[in-house]
């Protein structure tokens, strides 16, 4: 997954993870993959992704939780990890 940072204007780019216990409900992988690609044009912090992309996949689907782990590929030697969770695990 692609995004820019809102600061330098550079492209950050990220691992995903979602983890989430289905309801009635099933993520569709074209359409996780579509939704995933379209922040590539927006600037964000990871924060901010994992926590936009719970709160999307739990409005949409409504899992009883879904947790998303955001990794950004590493950059001056640092890994950042962003979680979010939505719901009781």
């Amino acid at each position: 997954m692609t995004a820019f940072c809102p600061v330098t204007h550079q492209p950050d780019f990220y691992t995903v993870k979602i983890q989430y216990a289905p309801n009635e409900q099933c993520i569709e992988s074209k359409s996780l993959k579509l939704y995933l690609q379209s922040f590539r044009g927006e600037g964000k912090f990871a924060e901010q992704l994992a926590s936009e992309i719970a709160q999307d996949i739990h409005v949409q689907v409504r899992p009883d939780w879904v947790r998303v782990v955001l990794t950004q590929h590493v950059r001056g030697g640092i890994e950042l990890k962003a979680i979010a969770t939505v719901g009781e695990m």
